[in-house]
């Protein structure tokens, strides 16, 4: 499979799940999965756990980015092992730190950033590979390097969020300001394009009162410019353009997250330049001067077939799966709402 191949089907697969995405996780029923009953309240009447689709599609975004970020870096000949290790240690610092920063910065425990997470995983990316390198290079005679290593990072990133943008329409969360609110401009563009959520548990509706009220799409417009951003810098990291794809992927992603923060009416903490705002600005600057002082990489292919080969076996497959689940228990049992659930027959099929 040559690198055209493999943008064309992943930019497809992209477009595909956003098109289904914008139609279909707008509506209500598009919040939960299901809810499982706990405890018994009442005589017949049980506590219920609702499992939602935010934490389905933020499970998946996780899952989908972990792959490709192996399957680029095993594209250029670097061991499985020691890939599958700075994945780890990616995953061990930016999941508990999307939450950490949002209390942080929102003064909420019961939401996540991925803006957060990035940012944290930007920043420690260099001392976990240098800690790799100094520790595993030796036994395996590679060497991870660093710029290649930041790109796919960056690619997989905007993958992943782009992918999890669409639990926030699920969600009814990170929404938009309401269509009125916006200049004559905007509103002619987008008047067609809005996002209306109804329901009590749509975080547009309990948080912002904005229940039928036209919004913009801002999740949507996120998840386009991510997705198309991670399908551009897959195609220039197989192009072996490390560089350019680690430097016009964050540009971009980390430009948009300033920028649409104008564009949201949900809370994003205080001041005029928010703090992931400015989270934004600073990771794309320190990933700047770090590809600008990291000698140039030389020598590489890349085998795009072969970094996905490598993944095919039962031990990684399990893994794979293994984290979407972690991820899934981990973002999908809401505690913001809950389920008074009843079981009944069906009486005609009694017998």
């Amino acid at each position: 499979m040559n690198s055209f191949v493999a943008t064309l089907a992943l930019g497809l697969l992209s477009v595909s799940l956003l098109l289904w995405g914008v139609i279909v996780l707008p509506r209500e029923r598009w919040q939960i999965i299901a809810s499982a009953p706990l405890e018994k309240v009442g005589s017949d009447s049980w506590r219920g756990l609702n499992l939602t689709w935010y934490g389905a599609l933020s499970a998946t975004a996780y899952q989908v980015a972990a792959i490709v970020f192996l399957a680029l870096m095993g594209s250029i000949g670097i061991p499985l092992f020691m890939a599958t290790l700075l994945t780890v240690g990616i995953l061990l610092i930016c999941v508990p730190s999307s939450k950490l920063i949002a209390l942080a910065v929102e003064k909420k425990a019961h939401t996540f950033t991925v803006g957060g997470a990035a940012f944290t995983g930007l920043i420690l990316l260099y001392p976990l590979i240098l800690a790799l390198n100094a520790v595993i290079a030796p036994l395996t005679g590679a060497a991870i390097p660093f710029v290649p290593a930041l790109a796919a990072l960056a690619v997989a990133y905007a993958l992943g969020e782009g992918i999890g943008r669409l639990a926030c329409i699920s969600f009814g969360c990170c929404y938009g300001k309401p269509l009125a609110d916006c200049t004559p401009t905007v509103r002619r563009l987008l008047r067609h394009r809005t996002f209306t959520f109804y329901g009590a548990t749509r975080k547009a509706v309990y948080a912002g009162k904005l229940e039928g009220v036209p919004l913009l799409p801002i999740q949507a417009v996120t998840s386009a410019i991510y997705l198309m951003t991670a399908v551009a810098g897959f195609y220039l990291y197989l192009s072996l353009r490390f560089a350019a794809a680690a430097l016009l992927t964050l540009t971009i992603t980390q430009g948009w997250r300033v920028i649409s923060e104008q564009f949201r009416a949900d809370y994003r903490g205080e001041g005029a330049f928010t703090a992931y705002q400015i989270m934004a600005v600073v990771g794309v600057a320190v990933a700047a001067l770090m590809v600008a002082l990291t000698p140039a990489t030389t020598g590489l292919t890349a085998n795009i077939t072969g970094g996905v080969a490598q993944l095919w076996t039962p031990g990684m497959l399990l893994a794979l799966q293994g984290l979407w689940l972690v991820i899934f228990l981990y973002t999908g049992r809401s505690s913001v709402t809950g389920a008074q659930i009843t079981f009944h027959l069906h009486a005609h099929r009694i017998e």
